[in-house]
């Protein structure tokens, strides 16, 4: 029964997870349109979570060193201002829709690759099938669009891949990792905007407010706490796969909100991708449910974490 409710609490926080990322995805498309520059933006994005999540910063700073480097680096670039930078350069090139299915699309295909890699973790032929599915979603939607958005897009997903993976082997709470990525990112905006290498407009307005709220509180606090937990619970695998749903709630809110159509491709990649994602976890894995996904903390940490 335990199990089950841990389980359960991993889908509810994957489903927030979801909902948070479309808003990312629309907000990202949107930076162009709004009187914030990019780096305006990326400030909010980082010092938001700092601000409300400062009392913990203490805790966090002595869980410091039981932590490696290397996973505290992929950390700090995978979901930091690396990443944003590079996912705001594809959602000025390509569309919010874009944004929402290339990133999450890729990223279970990304993760699968690299856990392979890392820790020889099997795909079966059904779970390869099945990302295929989502693969080919992705690949539908891009078509004849620009190579250079797409490419970029594909980037972002390996970087935040990258995060995925460190989210599961950290030995930082969600709190503290959350922290780890946010803090660094803050300092470097604000050097930035500070030192005048990068332009500002930044002032006490809406799109400022709205700003704070998605990708401050949203994205830099609500999504990052959920998606440690999903990680957790479910395993980078399933909880990558199922945000690939992100794409479906992105393209439909685009509608309405940016005026971008839902041509016959995105249609097809919407119905391939939500396919894939649905496939994916009812394939058994051949063990225990979360056998798979625990093994690369076995070999990180030497046991398995309960």
């Amino acid at each position: 029964m335990f199990q089950l409710m841990t389980r359960w609490s991993g889908f509810a926080a994957m489903a927030a997870t979801v909902v948070v990322w479309a808003g990312f995805a629309l907000s990202i498309r949107g930076i162009g349109a709004s009187s914030l520059t990019t780096t305006d933006v990326a400030l909010i994005r980082f010092t938001t979570p700092v601000v409300l999540l400062s009392p913990w910063i203490p805790r966090t700073l002595r869980s410091l060193s039981g932590e490696r480097p290397a996973v505290i680096v992929a950390l700090c670039a995978g979901a930091g201002l690396p990443y944003f930078a590079v996912s705001a350069l594809g959602g000025r090139l390509t569309s919010a829709a874009l944004v929402g299915l290339v990133i999450p699309g890729v990223v279970p295909m990304f993760v699968a690759v690299i856990a392979y890699r890392m820790w020889g973790l099997k795909i079966r032929r059904a779970q390869a099938a099945a990302l295929g599915v989502i693969v080919v979603g992705v690949a539908a939607s891009v078509s004849g669009r620009t190579g250079a958005g797409i490419a970029v897009l594909l980037l972002a997903g390996l970087i935040w891949s990258v995060y995925t993976i460190a989210l599961r082997v950290t030995r930082l709470d969600p709190i503290g990792a959350a922290l780890v990525l946010c803090v660094p990112s803050a300092l470097i905006t604000a050097a930035l905007i500070g030192s005048g290498l990068t332009e500002s407009h930044l002032t006490l307005n809406t799109d400022t407010l709205v700003y704070v709220v998605v990708q401050g509180a949203g994205v830099g606090v609500v999504a990052a706490l959920c998606y440690s937990i999903a990680i957790r619970r479910l395993g980078p695998r399933l909880a990558s796969c199922l945000g690939a749903l992100a794409p479906v709630l992105t393209t439909i809110v685009a509608v309405p909100l940016l005026g971008e159509p839902i041509t016959p491709s995105t249609l097809i990649s919407l119905v391939l991708i939500v396919a894939g994602v649905v496939l994916f976890p009812l394939i058994p894995t051949g063990g225990t449910p979360h056998a798979a996904d625990r093994r690369p903390v076995v070999a990180a940490h030497g046991g398995v974490r309960r």
